[in-house]
């Protein structure tokens, strides 16, 4: 195991001589003894949602004492009922369209140099929510002109027009999670189209060949590293030039689908070099990476590479 301890060296080799049973020592999440509040009280204070909250993400105390949070347009409920999500699957209210101004607000207050947006899927919406995205990054960009912006966003129902609304939108990062493999669609991601999410990604690098574009995997769902692989292979064939992959893991007490192996990190290392190796310029894969996990860092590290 790359750069552990004797300890986690010593953690690992009992889990193995125990058969392997629950979660491998290099998942254990170590957390801060000094936390800081002021994220949490901005979301507060603005009555805003997200991600790292609604997904039970594993980095969400590492990333608030830093903070920095994933903003989660347009409610807590989902319309898609993924078998890897926690977020809820209730009837999702209006939109809010207060909602931008207030993310905006947020991102001043926390003094973000890079600002993530994301979403639920919502395709009770007519445009999927493409408008609440671009005007969510005009009312980032008009209050907090440094700040970089990211979206990560659904596939808008395959609609083209709700693309180029949210491309037009002009953010640094476009970002779209393909999330498994096309063998696993199917059972992972009933609702969406792997194809679909290769053909977003592909119309926004036609429509904007300047802007970065960033997409992301979940292994130990069952899929072979080789398949990876390939995914990075279709991403870069339509001109996507970040990935990130991380290890799912199932939310506690819930019903999704159960955690197929734990992939270990030589096996992140190895495939982190495989897809540097077919061109990508940004790549970050580890067992706890996540889409927008350190993404400021993400965007800085690209940018310099060039």
């Amino acid at each position: 195991m790359s750069n552990c301890s004797n300890n986690e060296k010593l953690d690992r080799e009992r889990w193995e001589r125990e058969g392997s049973s629950g979660r491998p020592p290099w998942l254990k999440v170590r957390i801060p003894v000094n936390q800081d509040r002021k994220v949490n009280a901005c979301l507060s204070d603005l009555a805003l949602g997200t991600v790292c909250q609604s997904a039970r993400c594993p980095n969400q105390l590492e990333c608030y004492n830093k903070g920095r949070a994933t903003f989660l347009l347009m409610g807590p409920s989902c319309t898609r009922n993924c078998a890897y999500c926690a977020v809820s699957h209730e009837k999702p209210a209006p939109l809010d369209k207060d909602e931008p101004r207030r993310v905006a607000e947020a991102v001043e207050r926390l003094q973000l140099r890079h600002a993530v947006i994301t979403s639920v899927t919502r395709d009770d919406l007519i445009d999927g929510g493409a408008e609440h995205f671009a005007e969510t990054v005009r009312l980032v960009r008009a209050k907090c002109p440094s700040t970089t912006i990211e979206i990560l966003v659904p596939d808008f129902g395959g609609d083209e027009e709700a693309w180029a609304i949210a491309a037009d939108s002009e953010p640094d990062v476009f970002n779209h999670n393909i999330e498994t493999v096309p063998r696993l669609f199917g059972k992972v991601r009933p609702g969406a189209d792997y194809d679909m999410s290769l053909a977003l990604l592909d119309f926004v690098n036609e429509r904007k060949p300047k802007l970065a574009t960033k997409s992301g995997l979940m292994v130990g769902l069952g899929e072979e590293i080789s398949e990876v692989v390939e995914v990075g292979e279709d991403l870069r064939g339509v001109g996507v030039n970040m990935i990130t992959v991380g290890q799912y893991l199932c939310p506690e007490n819930s019903k999704n689908i159960p955690v197929a192996r734990y992939v270990t990190p030589e096996e992140f290392d190895g495939l982190r070099d495989e897809l540097f190796g077919i061109g990508f310029e940004f790549v970050a894969c580890a067992p706890f990476v996540r889409s927008s996990y350190n993404a400021e860092e993400a965007l800085e590290a690209m940018e310099n590479s060039d």
